[in-house]
């Protein structure tokens, strides 16, 4: 394993990574990889220690493999997804576009297809650690949004809809909160793309119309009647639910 080194960036001492592959020589590498940049990497190479994990390390973020036995990478993402809200990459050898799009449209928040360099790997962490925490920080200066059968409490990532509890991932609570706190404003895909994170160019589109959809369901709320998000058809999304 090659040593790299980073220009003027450092990630912030002792960040606590999990990574679920059951490839053990790539995980030992990256581990001592990790540990020369003040990153704890914490390793499963069984999937199914994953949520034990999860609960007991509290890690910032979550690399997670695809093709692994016992289960894939897809599903575990999903049943993560029920019930955990930190940032996850995807790492892939598989890297088709509709194996990205399944990543995103199930709450991945990056995609790295295999082989990669551990420098890339560090700097895509980073990014989205540094994104993860922005918005946390933006969102912890309110306590409460409040609209017709909608309450949103940005500082524990909390959504209500009709007094109901719903599960959001973290992309999804922060698309929801950018749209909500500049109501009447008509985003573009690739407005609301660059509020949340970086992703390619050739998914723009397709990722936030995947992203819109699945919180629009999780709302409840129809594109054809909605009562929160609506389509201005050819030009972007805007929110126009009623303030109380």
């Amino acid at each position: 394993m090659k040593e790299y080194v980073l220009n003027n960036t450092q990630v912030a001492t002792m960040t606590k990574i999990l990574i679920v592959d059951d490839d053990e020589e790539l995980t030992e590498s990256l581990a001592a990889f990790f540990n020369n940049h003040q990153c704890e990497l914490v390793v499963a190479n069984d999937p199914l220690l994953a949520m034990v994990l999860i609960e007991k390390e509290a890690p910032q973020l979550l690399l997670l493999d695809v093709m692994m036995p016992k289960v894939d990478g897809f599903t575990l993402c999903e049943q993560i997804r029920k019930k955990y809200t930190l940032p996850i990459i995807m790492l892939t050898a598989r890297g088709k576009l509709e194996d990205k799009v399944h990543g995103f449209e199930i709450g991945v928040d990056d995609y790295l297809p295999k082989p990669f360099e551990p420098l890339e790997l560090l700097a895509r962490v980073q990014a989205l650690l540094r994104r993860t925490r922005s918005k946390k920080e933006e969102t912890e200066k309110q306590e409460h949004i409040q609209f017709a059968s909608l309450d949103i409490f940005p500082a524990q990532q909390l959504v209500k809809v009709n007094g109901d509890e719903i599960s959001l991932s973290g992309m999804e609570f922060h698309l929801l909160y950018t749209l909500a706190t500049n109501p009447g404003k008509v985003y573009n895909r690739e407005q609301i793309t660059g509020a949340l994170k970086g992703v390619e160019v050739d998914l723009y589109g397709r990722a936030v119309d995947i992203l819109l959809s699945r919180l629009r369901q999780k709302l409840n709320d129809s594109a054809a009647d909605p009562m929160f998000i609506k389509t201005i058809r050819g030009i972007g999304y805007t929110f126009i639910g009623k303030p109380l």
